[in-house]
């Protein structure tokens, strides 16, 4: 069973934001970095509140499948 995401609040974007995933839970993961071809992305979830552990080693093209992946798994549901 999937949780309604359109029952949250939708969290603010922030100017760093390169990608946003819903997760299962009807949380948020988003991707930032300090800009497109940065080698320094990084993803956090607004649901359970991990993050990527080596952001300085992520490109966007790596980091987005570990984003969605924890996006599709996560039940977590925001709680702000």
């Amino acid at each position: 069973m999937r949780t309604d995401p359109s029952v949250f609040t939708e969290p603010a974007r922030p100017e760093a934001l390169q990608l946003r995933f819903v997760t299962v839970g009807g949380s948020y993961v988003d991707v930032t970095s300090p800009g497109h071809d940065s080698g320094k992305h990084r993803w956090t979830c607004h649901g359970c509140k991990d993050t990527s552990h080596f952001p300085e080693q992520d490109y966007l093209h790596s980091i987005r499948s570990k984003a969605n992946e924890h996006a599709g798994l996560c039940r977590a549901i925001p709680l702000t």
